[in-house]
């Protein structure tokens, strides 16, 4: 029998979660798993989440791929409403966002390539955890910074 040592198999609800103003992130796979190849995390917005700020990655591709319920996904000057089976590709560079202004909440796959920003989760989580409380933009900003992050645009209104 042949073991794969980098092999993952995952049930559903398993792999670290952390929240990030109320948005759930539960990592499927990170960098040290894929070779540096890409992240793969599943986010939950609750219902009404407002989502980041428009910004820009400039130092990875990012796609969403919609499980369920409907995500509103800003690229570039363009909006569009993403219900399930939506796959949505931005590349590195583009301004964008995603939030859920619907009555439910969303779920969605979010691939990030080349791997590394998906670990800028954890660490917005110990600065803005939840929705209602106000973040810490000093040390949120010094997180974007590290990970390449360009904010566009002003925070969401929640």
């Amino acid at each position: 029998m042949t073991v794969y040592p980098r092999a993952i198999l995952l049930q559903p609800g398993e792999g670290k979660t952390v929240a990030v103003l109320g948005d759930r992130y539960t990592y499927k796979a990170v960098g040290a798993d894929t070779g540096g190849a890409y992240g793969l995390v599943e986010t939950t917005a609750p219902a009404g989440s407002a989502g980041p700020p428009p910004h820009i990655h400039h130092s990875e591709d990012e796609a969403f791929y919609v499980l369920e319920g409907e995500l509103t996904v800003l690229i570039g000057d363009q909006v569009r409403k993403a219900s399930a089976g939506t796959f949505a590709f931005i590349p590195r560079g583009s301004v964008h966002t995603v939030s859920n202004e619907a009555d439910k909440p969303a779920r969605a796959l979010v691939i990030l390539s080349p791997a590394g920003f998906e670990q800028a989760f954890e660490e917005m989580s110990a600065v803005a955890p939840r929705a209602d409380a106000p973040p810490d933009m000093e040390r949120l900003m010094a997180i974007a910074q590290k990970y390449n992050l360009e904010i566009v645009g002003p925070p969401p209104q929640r």
